[in-house]
């Protein structure tokens, strides 16, 4: 007897729109592996992530009550048809963790907090509750009068109260503490009227100065040098005073927490350039001389368990703690540790025996991000549901994704339907389905192309069949570097005094397991100076309103040509300005909101989405208006910009970097927020490749690219090298090996097992000697 409740083993989509799909109808099956591939901006994400996991997420959101909707992300319905057969999703995707100063791999994942409970548990001497070992928790005491209305009386009690934390009281748990070099502040031979500051903004006839000069504390025709104490501590250090200068009243404060205030306390990333190099040449980081680094009070370290203190326990490597605690026999905290036991096992399994729980969460690497996401989910004994992961092979070598297809098929036979958006052949090679999706990207894209098994794709005439067997082969001729880059000593992280010669001039790839100290070379190693462009992966931040215009500066430019042809000014062209239409605010799209209902966004009628004032669209450059040259893609654009009445040099230049990263097919104006995260990789390398820097250090920038895509990207490493570039690549890809002039391969192991540097030469060399991992996958490869 079949029963109907059976039936239901296929997850459907009928007539998927979001992004860049058109219309497409696929069914997937439930409880297998499916690998979903495509050229970069094919509608893979759109499809896996935008449609099929948002809604299901909303769904859920949907169950809870509207309180609780209210604290929640509001998520719109997707632009879709019919969608059946959906199951609870997991999404497993490459945001990179929060970079909190106070976030560390310990409190990210949990495992922090179950050593607390431990260390308060068993700890001798006995400190105090978990928040005691907790260096987010600052001792505090106090004590006073209490009034309360009882019965209609007002009652006075009096009350105390203590929390002990376990915060460095120094560096209040952050584990650094900062110094501001006054020398940098201002020149101590001048006086105030001598312009002795030296702090952006703080001009001779400014206000920054002039509350100083005014204030009656100072004597302005003084040499700083020249101060009494009392003087120089009113200077530096004076609490918050209220003071008139001529008729006007301000409030006068020591210059020390003022410049705290007024820089210090933003983020660094925003900060405009002239004033974060100020920032970086004022401020001094040094470890906390009370906690040497490890942000807990002296108490918090005194307590141990077996000799090991919790600062002690979190600095260890994770895979020696798992084997501590595996010997720790306790039987009244049993379940806690055989919980912790089964955490730390899963990151040595997973690859990340390598890290410790003190390390901060934001310098792990995308793939290290994601792989520690999946730690949670390990464990977990939910069944049947959907797991959803994007390109978990992100900073793997190919001996670790090996690992990595085990621990999916483990997902699988759980169970649960696992979804895979990958462009890496060992890993399409265990997809029980592979739906491929193109034919090309942007509006080429988003069609399916091929649906079946692995077998079927090979033989099908699919962009990606075609190249699922490429293998690139050994250059044959390499080119002569022109001189070297000295790395000596290098002992960032996991290094162990690393000595190395970087070949420059020619294309230089750095390789080995993920752990092994690749980016710790080149990031934090490479001496400060020596004309390096740097192009790390974290994430480009964009908001609906930012586009590739935007984003790579090419429409200051362009608006400034409009301004010129028409004889008004630029302001004019943005629709973040003066430009924009007055009734969506430039926005192109109308947000209503309805409360706890998820918002509606409707063309705004006035501009028709266009953003821009009807009157701003009478002004013309070249024939178009600004909104038609938003419009046009970056191939169109090279064109227009080239000559005739619209030549455009400076933008002239970004385009053609955009079409040489392979981003011909983006309009100019599509919003950042639509682009997927290997075209915004590439977006983010057309922006440097106009910067002048004569070394290129790039990490891993074959992200989110497929096979057919490696090939461009290769051509372009290729023409950068040859017009007198240094360009030194980490990288995993085999096709980008094959291709150096120069493999620099560290390891053996990850953590404290590599760090050192296992093998520099050539690629065929490399295959020929076949002595590191690198070299033995490598040779396989390429079939030698």
């Amino acid at each position: 007897m079949s029963m109907l409740a059976d039936s239901h083993d296929l997850i459907r989509v009928q007539g998927a729109r979001e992004n860049n799909l058109k219309g497409i109808t696929v069914e997937i099956p439930k409880r297998r592996l499916t690998v979903f591939t495509g050229v970069s901006g094919s509608g893979k994400s759109s499809l896996v992530f935008g449609t099929i996991a948002a809604e299901s997420q909303r769904m859920i959101n949907e169950t809870y009550s509207a309180f609780l909707q209210g604290f929640m992300p509001t998520l719109a319905r997707p632009d879709v048809d019919v969608l059946s057969g959906l199951t609870t999703a997991i999404i497993v995707d490459q945001e990179r963790m929060g970079a909190n100063s106070r976030s560390t791999v310990g409190t990210a994942t949990d495992v922090n907090a179950a050593l607390r409970i431990l260390f308060s548990r068993l700890g001798d001497p006995h400190i105090g509750a978990p928040q005691a070992f907790s260096f987010n928790v600052a001792s505090v005491s106090g004590a006073g009068a209490v009034t309360m209305e009882r019965g209609g009386i007002t009652v006075k009690e009096r009350r105390s109260f203590s929390v002990t934390g376990g915060m460095c009281p120094r560096c209040e748990g952050m584990g650094t503490v900062n110094d501001i070099d006054l020398t940098q502040l201002f020149d101590d031979s001048k006086s105030l009227n001598e312009g002795a500051l030296t702090i952006p903004g703080y001009t001779a006839d400014g206000w920054g100065v002039r509350i100083f000069t005014g204030s009656g504390f100072l004597d302005a025709d003084k040499p700083i040098r020249d101060y009494t104490t009392r003087q120089l501590q009113d200077f530096l250090y004076k609490e918050p005073v209220k003071v008139k200068v001529g008729d006007i009243n301000m409030t006068y404060e020591g210059l020390i927490p003022k410049v705290q205030k007024s820089f210090l306390s933003k983020d660094r990333e925003a900060m405009q350039p002239h004033i974060r190099a100020f920032v970086d040449r004022a401020v001094t980081f040094a470890t906390c001389p009370d906690c040497g680094g490890s942000r807990l009070s002296a108490a918090a370290r005194s307590s141990r368990i077996d000799g090991l203190n919790i600062a002690e326990a979190c600095a260890m490597q994770i895979s020696d703690l798992a084997q501590w605690v595996n010997k720790l026999d306790a039987p009244s905290v049993a379940p806690l540790l055989a919980e912790l036991r089964h955490t730390l096992n899963s990151f040595v399994e997973i690859g990340l025996g390598y890290l410790s729980l003190d390390r901060p969460s934001g310098t792990l690497s995308g793939g290290e991000a994601q792989r520690t996401k999946i730690i949670r989910h390990l464990g977990s004994s939910l069944t049947d549901v959907t797991y959803v992961f994007d390109e978990p092979t992100i900073g793997l070598h190919p001996h670790d994704i090996q690992r990595m297809n085990d621990l999916l098929l483990r997902l699988r036979d759980k169970g649960n339907t696992v979804l895979v958006v990958e462009h890496k052949p060992e890993m399409i090679a265990i997809a029980d389905h592979v739906i491929d999706l193109g034919p090309g990207a942007g509006t080429a894209g988003g069609e399916i192309c091929f649906e079946g098994t692995l077998e079927g794709l090979r033989a099908s005439d699919t962009l990606t069949g075609r190249h699922l067997d490429d293998r690139a082969a050994v250059k044959p001729v390499v080119r002569t570097p022109t001189g070297t880059l000295p790395i000596r000593g290098a002992t960032a992280n996991n290094l162990q005094d690393v000595d190395v010669d970087i070949p420059l001039g020619v294309l230089v790839v750095l390789t080995g397991v993920a752990g092994s100290g690749k980016s710790s070379l080149v990031h934090g190693s490479i001496p400060a100076g020596a004309g390096v462009v740097s192009i790390d992966q974290a994430g480009i931040r964009g908001s609906r309103r930012s586009n590739p215009a935007t984003y790579t500066g090419m429409l200051e430019p362009i608006r400034k040509a409009f301004a010129k042809a028409n004889g008004v000014k630029p302001a004019l062209f943005s629709s973040n300005s003066e430009g924009a239409c007055p009734n969506c605010n430039g926005a192109g799209v109308i947000y209503t909101d309805l409360g706890i209902m998820a918002s509606v966004s409707t063309t705004c009628e006035v501009c028709e989405g266009k953003r821009f004032d009807a009157s701003v669209l009478e002004y013309r450059l070249g024939g178009r208006d600004i909104s038609e040259v938003l419009a046009m893609s970056v191939t169109e654009a090279v064109d227009f910009f080239a000559s005739g009445e619209a030549k455009t040099p400076a933008a002239h230049t970004i385009l053609t970097g955009m079409a040489d990263v392979g981003l011909g097919y983006l309009s100019l104006g599509q919003p950042l927020t639509t682009l997927s995260g290997g075209e915004r990789q590439r977006l983010k390398l057309a922006t440097h490749l106009s910067e002048k820097g004569g070394i290129y250090v790039l990490d891993e920038p074959t992200t989110g690219l497929h096979l057919a895509d490696v090939e461009q990207l290769l051509g372009l490493l290729d023409r950068l090298v040859d017009s007198g570039k240094s360009v030194i690549v980490v990288e995993h890809h085999q096709a980008v090996m094959a291709h150096a002039d120069w493999i620099i391969d560290l390891g053996p192991g990850a953590g404290h097992d590599g760090g050192r540097i296992v093998f520099e030469g050539t690629p065929a060399d490399l295959v020929a000697d076949r002595s590191t991992l690198t070299g033995a996958h490598l040779a396989t490869y390429v079939g030698a």
